[in-house]
């Protein structure tokens, strides 16, 4: 898992960050549960994505997924770096995964958006149909995103 840290700034959304986070205990890839059960929600941030013009050093995808780790997540939310998420035209690039929920793909995103990823983390995990809502949503996920993928027990439509 990850580290957490101070509690994450996150502007127009203070009433979810308030009603969801609480501090936890520093944990090494235990699961967010004790029954061993995955997190609600995992927020993947590509650590190889680099704004447009960066030069080469400290990566900004990198720097995203250093401050999404070091923030104080809500409950049953991890936060995850991984090398490539495959959205180069659109990085700095990031994905949300709802265990039994939908998944969301994010591009576009600033190098600061860490506080819009784990309120939109929050927003995914307390939902209860497993989509994100739009209300309440940070203006970057409503404008960064790229797609929102059902999840494989996503019953069949007529």
């Amino acid at each position: 898992m990850v580290e957490r840290g101070e509690r994450a700034h996150i502007p127009g959304d203070a009433d979810v960050a308030e009603t969801t986070a609480r501090p936890t205990a520093r944990e090494s890839d235990a699961p967010a549960s004790g029954r061993g059960d995955p997190p609600a929600v995992t927020v993947f941030i590509c650590t190889t994505c680099r704004s447009p013009g960066e030069g080469e050093s400290p990566v900004d995808g990198a720097v995203l997924a250093d401050a999404a780790a070091a923030a104080l997540l809500p409950d049953g939310v991890a936060v995850k770096g991984v090398r490539c998420l495959a959205n180069c035209k659109r990085s700095l690039s990031a994905a949300m995964v709802r265990r039994d929920g939908w998944t969301y793909v994010f591009g576009d995103l600033a190098a600061d958006a860490a506080p819009d990823l784990i309120a939109g983390a929050a927003l995914l995990a307390s939902s209860s149909d497993g989509l994100m809502p739009w209300r309440g949503r940070p203006e970057s996920l409503k404008r960064g995103m790229v797609a929102r993928i059902p999840p494989l027990s996503f019953p069949e439509e007529p």
